[in-house]
């Protein structure tokens, strides 16, 4: 089996390529696409193949996904680049690798998205049967782009296609809990953030990309305690600002995931259920 990861030098692809060569079985074999061979180095040591070549490009995803067996697109462009970046690596980039891997016979493919696809609370944890709800603080082009990639991804006929949609994730060193303090500011002291450590979204992502019989499911990946904003600034050290304490909250509910499928069909179960565990555990 060989296995095409992409997005390898993001805060995800860095932390879950390397335990997927780790727990490669006899036969198998993992290769990347990256844009700089250098920063691949690492990766080609613990025995990846290497790939250069942009996402964006064709020809590049021809080489890419020749001989391929299943793919695993991490890549993606985050909140901060111009919508027009965002649309071209989440959607446009995503359903054209998607394209090229049905072309080139990819059995599997695994999409990581987001749970921010959800938009709006519903008043009880999201489900991955509920719709897209575009609105909220949060919602962009980022979001947009990644549930257009889903359903165009999903519709692809003739390829095993499953989603892995994740929350907010930290942990080993990703600067991401630092950066919460940036959207805590602004929120109600018991204003809720759905998380998972890397170890976690590693695992969820290895269960969906080896699980027999997950066909076209799409699932949420998370840890089980999400956390509050005066939380997130107990963990970083940092003093609570007394305006927080003005705050509230317009939507309890939003971005918090329902884990039932993932546990139920796959047998996903947290290593660090809450994050402060992984901190208790020198995990972060």
């Amino acid at each position: 089996m060989l296995t095409l990861v992409t997005g390898t030098t993001g805060q995800v692809g860095r932390r879950f390529t390397p335990r997927l060569l780790a727990q490669a079985a006899a036969g198998e074999r993992v290769r990347v696409l990256v844009r700089d061979a250098a920063r691949a180095e690492r990766l080609a040591e613990l025995g990846a193949e290497v790939v250069v070549g942009d996402l964006r490009d064709e020809d590049a995803l021809g080489k890419a996904v020749a001989g391929v067996d299943a793919v695993v697109n991490v890549a993606a462009s985050f909140r901060g680049v111009p919508d027009e970046e965002a649309w071209a690596v989440n959607r446009d980039a995503a359903v054209a690798l998607g394209r090229a891997a049905l072309a080139s016979g990819v059995q599997r493919f695994v999409q990581v998205s987001t749970g921010m696809v959800y938009g709006v609370g519903r008043g009880r944890p999201l489900t991955e049967d509920d719709e897209s709800r575009p609105g909220g603080e949060m919602w962009g082009a980022y979001n947009e782009s990644k549930i257009e990639a889903e359903r165009e991804l999903l519709a692809l006929d003739g390829m095993d296609v499953r989603v892995g949609r994740l929350p907010f994730v930290y942990g080993e060193g990703d600067p991401h809990l630092a950066q919460s303090l940036m959207w805590a500011a602004n929120w109600a002291p018991a204003q809720r953030l759905q998380m998972a450590h890397h170890v976690d979204v590693a695992q969820g992502l290895l269960r969906l990309l080896y699980a027999p019989g997950a066909d076209g499911r799409v699932y949420n990946i998370a840890d089980d305690a999400p956390v509050t904003a005066v939380e997130l600034y107990q963990l970083n050290g940092v003093e609570i600002p007394a305006e927080l304490h003005t705050n509230t909250d317009p939507d309890p509910w939003f971005g918090i995931m329902s884990t039932q499928r993932i546990r139920r069909e796959l047998g996903f179960r947290p290593t660090f259920p809450s994050v402060w565990s992984a901190r208790d555990a020198g995990a972060l």
